[in-house]
């Protein structure tokens, strides 16, 4: 492996570059007898002047990778919401909330466009991997007397903060499939208009 990797290396290709042209100096008798020494100094020499292998780039995951893991852990995420109890209120909420992120995560044109939106991306990641089960388990946890206790903040304004969070996500990614359309569409009445012209 190692020398399959020098032999494809800079430093031998300019190396061997070198030593050729020692046999070529060698064949036009500029050499003389110490050929071997000249082929094998110009060899070294081009090794020498070689500019340094650069490094290979990291291997990052493609955005559609990280939309189908996001994925998995949503249905993970929806495992453990459906063995949790909340009171009807917090339940209807959190139904929303759940609905809204289904259909941010439905493959479709939603999700094409998510997989071209590293923010949005991450921000969905966030609300499934860490902010939606902390607001659940907060939910949880809170006794009954904590949720009637004046100047507490309820624990639904959580969801109902992650609700409007990935509603804007929403709103945005409609906007840019608007700004899509509305480009392609101009661009169609561009090339007709030429073709009409013409």
């Amino acid at each position: 492996m190692a020398i399959s990797r020098y032999l494809e290396s800079r430093k031998n290709i300019a190396g061997s570059a070198c030593g050729i042209a020692g046999l070529a100096l060698t064949f036009a008798g500029v050499a003389g007898p110490y050929w071997p020494v000249v082929v094998a100094g110009l060899y070294g020499a081009g090794a020498l002047i070689a500019p340094p292998e650069r490094p290979a780039l990291p291997g990052f995951p493609d955005p559609s990778e990280q939309l189908e893991e996001l994925r998995r852990d949503f249905e993970k995420l929806c495992g453990y919401l459906a063995e949790v109890e909340l009171p009807p209120g917090a339940e209807g909420r959190l139904t929303e909330l759940t609905n809204l992120l289904t259909a941010l995560l439905t493959p479709g044109w939603a999700g094409q466009l998510l997989a071209g939106d590293p923010e949005g991306l991450h921000s969905l990641g966030r609300a499934v991997r860490q902010d939606l089960p902390e607001a659940v388990d907060s939910f949880v946890r809170a006794r009954w007397w904590t949720r009637l206790t004046p100047g507490q903040e309820p624990p639904e304004r959580q969801l109902g903060l992650l609700r409007q969070e990935a509603e804007s996500l929403a709103a945005a990614l409609r906007d840019t499939e608007a700004r899509r359309q509305e480009t392609h569409t101009r661009y169609l009445e561009d090339r007709g208009g030429e073709g009409v012209s013409a």
